[in-house]
């Protein structure tokens, strides 16, 4: 359990269309609000802004984008915004559907003293279908690196050190940890910290097929198997047979059955998950396409009335970028007394 009013600062960035104020984001940051410095970063509109801070302002620190920090990737302003009035080094930085406990918020603070940047294990609560069907794409990725959740810890003299990270990059969060990385910081995934997360609208969730597709232009060898997966499933099936689905169908299965089982998986996720994750695998198929074409005919991908074409920098480029800054041994998170 974190002390009371612990040295960490939790960073929430928002930008609501509706008002926020009397339902679980609200009870969730009365929760939150005794235990850690809690700045919410609210760039909704200026009705939308009243009601909460009628409702948030005696609890919270509640304040807009600094003008001077606006993004592109709205989000990412709304992050360094809150980086800048931090009071504390340990940061945990969440969106609005994110839910942590007490014992996930300890641990994840807890890893900062051997990390630079934290990236815990999201799962969904509840879990409708559409939420299952994207529960097979963590399940995948924690055999492969582990999960993007929506939620990192990170330790603010790095960040700052490297002058915050790009705004421009639709997968930002791994702009924020390929920041880090370039600077020399440490990683820690740690696949057993598990931290809930609340699954959007239906409607949100197919609006997001594409973008989230997108976000592998920063990585070109998971893209190139994304982007094979569907010629070579229409290749088998038409020379070899449906019986070549069915196998890639069954790997499938077994794969993400395995990241289930790993750190404790089971405790949170279903194995009907494992079983949907074939269909997740054919909608990054053909999305990956899309996006694909997105990028050729458009420009970028688009989002929120504008296209933005950047997916992440590379990691050579924010090390050729960086280099030039102070040593790492100022940022260096100490060291867990024995």
């Amino acid at each position: 359990m974190l002390p009371a009013r612990a040295a960490v600062t939790y960073i929430l960035p928002i930008k609501a269309v509706a008002s926020q104020a009397d339902g679980e984001v609200g009870a969730y940051l009365q929760w939150l609000a005794p235990q850690v410095e809690l700045i919410v970063v609210d760039g909704s509109a200026p009705d939308v802004f009243a009601s909460h801070a009628d409702a948030w302002g005696a609890i919270v620190r509640h304040v807009t984008p600094a003008p001077d920090l606006a993004t592109p990737m709205g989000k990412v302003g709304g992050v360094l915004t809150g980086v800048r009035l931090a009071s504390h080094e340990r940061l945990v930085i969440a969106d609005d559907d994110v839910r942590y406990d007490a014992v996930a918020l300890e641990r994840i603070v807890r890893e900062l003293d051997d990390a630079h940047v934290v990236r815990p294990q999201n799962y969904f609560t509840p879990l409708p279908w559409h939420a299952r069907w994207d529960t097979g794409r963590m399940l995948l990725n924690r055999i492969a690196g582990g999960d993007w959740p929506g939620t990192l810890a990170v330790r603010r003299s790095i960040l700052r050190a490297a002058g915050g990270y790009d705004g421009r990059a639709m997968f930002e969060n791994l702009e924020l940890v390929r920041t880090v990385l370039a600077m020399g910081g440490v990683e820690s995934v740690p696949l057993d910290l598990f931290v809930a997360r609340r699954p959007s609208t239906t409607k949100h969730f197919w609006s997001q097929r594409i973008r989230q597709a997108y976000d592998e232009l920063a990585r070109p060898p998971r893209l190139a198997t994304q982007l094979a997966v569907l010629p070579l499933a229409i290749l088998g099936a038409t020379t070899i047979g449906w019986r070549s689905l069915a196998l890639g169908v069954a790997a499938i299965v077994a794969a993400a059955e395995l990241g289930r089982r790993r750190a404790g998986g089971t405790t949170v996720f279903p194995a009907s998950a494992s079983l949907l994750a074939p269909a997740w695998v054919a909608e990054r198929a053909v999305c990956s396409w899309l996006a694909l074409g997105a990028r050729v005919l458009l420009g970028g991908v688009p989002y929120r009335g504008t296209v933005l074409r950047h997916a992440a920098t590379p990691m050579r480029v924010l090390r050729a970028r960086l280099a030039p800054q102070p040593p790492l041994e100022q940022h260096a998170p100490p060291r867990r007394s024995a």
